[in-house]
């Protein structure tokens, strides 16, 4: 352990042990000015300085973590955590015994340990501190073991196997080529051959289209933004080749499944509703697959946007009934808004390149209403859908 994680690990370790400092910080009513000069009366400039932080990325963190405000992490491994959402719905899949290789501060781990006995591997001595404390703030400490180590020093191959490579691995930001993580794509290669079965979790933005052959890739949406794409191997790969999965806000899981060339669907005139597929369906590749299931039509080859006729209800789709169509120019647009009853307005588009703040501003909007301005491409010619947006109702 290098002298700078120690001195790191020493600081967390004081601020694990002098809980009080996080109520005077929630207590404290003045200026952060303030707040820093009554602490500092009581404790280091270092340990200050850490429960501020970790204060404030608590606050960040129940954007993903039901119990954030008890947890541990940095900028970076909050950053980098699984939701906890999701990290629930690939642990279900889970039992026996599992490595949680590269597991950071634990959301993975916390999550798997429901189902197994998880041994979480990290090399950041802070991080596998983070992942303890963490296991015990949700209750799974006893489930749970924590190496420091790398993971090329791991021999035992036993069970199965969760792994979150690094998508940071150097200080130039993220890397989107599974070839540039830390481990790289050779390793996680030989990892699906060693190990009985497992999960790797990437970016939905990488390049891992024909990368993992005979393993499923899901894509997982929560509450309509794309988190990860995760490659299922092993004993625990379904029987199709791709997922595409959306997860609501409030917890509830829909699939569907299949193959990029198992459907094709007609490509039609607006109907009188529009719909925006869910960014899982789309990056899975199975646009056409949930649109064949679920009875409605594409717009465009290149586009997106799906069409039909009669309401659909689908978790899988935003819908928003069409008001009117206009050609795609600052002339009627503006026309039709001058005397339009809208006073909000949500502006969409896919394919077509839209500067939308640009437009927004060239818009008069001195109505009541809410409306939806989807550009969109039309059997190849750029319109504009006038919409409003409807709710979906997810059956009993």
């Amino acid at each position: 352990m290098s002298s700078e994680s120690h001195s790191e690990l020493d600081c967390f370790r004081q601020l694990h042990n002098a809980p009080e400092i996080f109520e005077l910080i929630q207590q404290h009513s003045g200026s952060e000015f303030q707040l820093q000069k009554q602490l500092r009366e009581t404790y280091s400039q270092d340990l200050v300085r850490a429960a501020l932080t970790l204060s404030e990325l608590r606050i960040r963190g129940r954007a993903k973590f039901s119990k954030a405000d008890q947890m541990w992490f940095d900028r970076k491994s909050l950053e980098q955590a699984t939701p906890e959402l999701v990290s629930q719905h690939k642990a279900a899949r889970f039992s026996g015994t599992v490595y949680d290789f590269c597991c950071g501060m634990g959301g993975d781990l916390i999550a798997l340990a429901k189902h197994a006995r998880v041994t979480g591997v990290d090399q950041e001595p802070v991080l596998c501190q983070f992942a303890q404390w963490n296991s015990e703030v949700y209750g799974v400490a006893d489930s749970v073991s924590v190496l420091n180590s790398r993971l090329e020093e791991i021999r035992d191959r036993e069970g199965r196997l969760h792994i979150d490579p690094d998508r940071r691995p150097h200080s130039g930001g993220k890397v989107i080529r599974i070839e540039d993580y830390l481990p790289g794509l050779d390793t996680l290669l030989e990892l699906i051959e060693q190990f009985q079965g497992g999960a790797i979790k990437l970016s939905p933005a990488s390049n891992f289209a024909g990368k993992f052959p005979g393993t499923e890739a899901e894509l997982i949406s929560l509450n309509g933004e794309c988190k990860e794409a995760t490659i299922w191997f092993g004993d625990l790969a379904g029987d199709q080749e791709y997922r595409a999965t959306a997860i609501s806000k409030t917890g509830e899981v829909d699939s569907i499944a299949g193959h990029p060339m198992d459907a094709f669907v007609d490509i039609t005139a607006p109907g009188a509703y529009v719909y925006d597929p869910d960014p899982a369906v789309v990056r899975s590749g199975l646009l056409d697959v949930a649109a064949d299931q679920y009875g409605v039509s594409r717009l465009d080859p290149e586009e997106e946007y799906l069409t039909s006729a009669e309401a659909v209800e689908s978790p899988f789709f935003r819908r928003f009934r069409i008001l009117d169509e206009l050609p795609n120019n600052d002339r009627d647009l503006k026309k039709y808004f001058r005397s339009a009853d809208f006073g909000q307005l949500e502006i969409k588009c896919r394919r077509i390149p839209v500067s939308i703040e640009t437009l927004r501003r060239k818009l008069s909007l001195k109505g009541e209403a809410a409306g939806v301005l989807i550009i969109a491409r039309l059997q190849g010619k750029s319109r504009a859908l006038i919409c409003e947006r409807e709710s979906f109702n997810r059956p009993h």
